[in-house]
């Protein structure tokens, strides 16, 4: 062989030794490079925030996508068209209140996380991160909490978990000179290490739907407390308003600074519940923003078309889809936005549940030979001490054969749902029809028994100016 030849090939396989190099350096680079994308994806993309966003972009695809254009047979066009609709109908029933579409929707949504976009056991914790205690917000255990109790107790889980904890009790806390009902974060923390709950993947991820629904079509930090068999909930009622921000930073600098620190609650941290006549302050929980609690103020009224919430007409005063009453104000005229949800249990409606003090035995009869007896009864009290609830347990006491009609600013007895076989009518006020106008309708109907409930006003709520029927 040639020195020219060797020398020839000894280049070549030289040439494709480097080659070879390069091609592997180049191939572990970009194995690199996949890595660290897939690293940064999976710090990112397993937010509650990124996963609600595609949450949002999917159901929005379902229910517009145009079924004709796929070629499906006519039995399968008819049924996705069935699906579109009963999701359709679900999206727009869960955001008035009613508990089966909103658990058709997570369900849904538990479908889309687990089967399309991937979360696992490793990568959830992404979202909330149960494995670290110590990382969990206050609203996170209280989450879980009330989860872990609504699997056992229903919709009694709040309920039982205040009697088991003996949260609804007078204390102190820091900064105030008196003693109040409140529930803090502290004591969530402490509920939540005594507890010393197991979770399974299953348990985490429906955590992180209930999270992910509260924020798209629920009703944020209070969306499972409204579902609850409390006496009520309501919103922006306490803490700084956003309008009183610009007066204080003109005043004091360092108050300003508190209020930017989240040491002084405002208005959108203002969660409240009303469980057994006690109205007790969610110090734990909060909607984060002023726009977070708007959105709420002007999802939560909105069952069976009351009207629009406007600067010119600042409040509505409606019913849920469950029967619970909703009052929902704004700026200008109230100084922040704010609701009140109360909810009515007619269940327990009796008078021998309701009155369980010595001598109530006594009580009862006379409450009974009065409505008997079709005695005129006025009930009267401060608001919440219970005069709708008893109410409910005197009606059970007239007799079958007498009609019943009832006028109602807004409809909160829902008699018919607990007598459906009995003669009863509830009429309510509207924007055209005032108080007055519905008594001077029942009078020309076959009612025997007229019940009024509404603020007591005796040039509209009397029948006249001799005989007050009560409010």
């Amino acid at each position: 062989m040639s020195p020219t030849n060797l020398i020839l090939i000894i280049l070549v396989f030289v040439i494709a030794i480097a080659a070879i190099a390069y091609f592997l350096n180049k191939k572990k680079k970009a194995e690199k490079e996949i890595e660290e994308e897939e690293t940064d994806i999976d710090d990112k993309t397993y937010t509650i925030d990124k996963m609600k966003e595609f949450v949002k972009k999917r159901l929005n695809e379902i229910t517009k996508i145009n079924l004709y254009d796929i070629g499906l047979s006519e039995e399968e066009l008819k049924r996705r068209k069935q699906k579109k609709y009963e999701l359709k109908k679900a999206l727009k029933g869960c955001t008035y209140g009613d508990v089966n579409d909103k658990k058709y929707v997570k369900e849904l949504i538990y479908d889309l996380l687990s089967k399309e976009y991937g979360v696992d056991e490793t990568n959830i914790s992404k979202a909330i991160p149960f494995d670290v205690p110590s990382m969990l917000t206050a609203q996170d255990k209280f989450d879980i909490l009330i989860y872990m109790y609504k699997k056992e107790f229903g919709y009694e889980a709040l309920t039982q978990l205040i009697k088991k904890y003996n949260l609804a009790v007078l204390k102190y806390t820091a900064g105030e000179a008196k003693p109040s009902y409140v529930i803090t974060a502290e004591e969530i923390s402490d509920i939540y290490e005594k507890e010393d709950l197991v979770l399974s993947f299953s348990d985490k991820l429906s955590v992180v739907v209930q999270r992910i629904y509260q924020y798209y079509k629920g009703y944020s930090s209070i969306d499972e407390i409204r579902d609850m068999n409390i006496d009520g909930v309501s919103g922006g009622v306490s803490g700084l308003p956003e309008s009183f921000l610009s007066q204080v930073a003109q005043t004091d600098g360092d108050y300003l600074d508190q209020v930017l620190e989240h040491k002084v609650p405002r208005a959108c941290d203002s969660i409240w519940i009303f469980f057994q006549g006690k109205s007790i302050r969610l110090a734990f929980l909060s909607f984060g923003t002023e726009s977070e609690l708007k959105r709420v103020c002007q999802n939560i009224y909105k069952y069976n078309n009351p009207g629009q919430l406007s600067d010119t007409n600042g409040f509505k005063i409606n019913e849920m889809k469950d029967g619970s009453r909703v009052v929902v104000v704004r700026p200008s005229f109230s100084e922040t936005w704010a609701f009140f949800v109360r909810k009515f249990d007619v269940k327990r409606a009796t008078l021998e549940q309701l009155i369980t003090l010595p001598g109530g035995n006594e009580a009862i009869e006379l409450l009974k030979y009065l409505v008997k007896g079709a005695r005129v009864v006025s009930l009267t009290g401060e608001q919440g001490c219970g005069k709708t609830t008893m109410l409910m347990g005197m009606i059970e006491n007239i007799y079958e054969t007498m009609n019943i009609r009832v006028q109602e600013t807004a409809f909160e007895l829902h008699l018919r749902k607990i007598y459906p076989t009995r003669n009863i009518l509830s009429f309510r006020e509207t924007d055209t029809i005032s108080g007055q106008m519905g008594l001077d309708v029942q009078k020309k109907t076959d009612g025997s028994v007229n019940i009024i409930r509404r603020g007591c006003n005796r040039s509209s709520c009397c029948m006249d100016d001799s005989s007050c029927t009560g409010c």
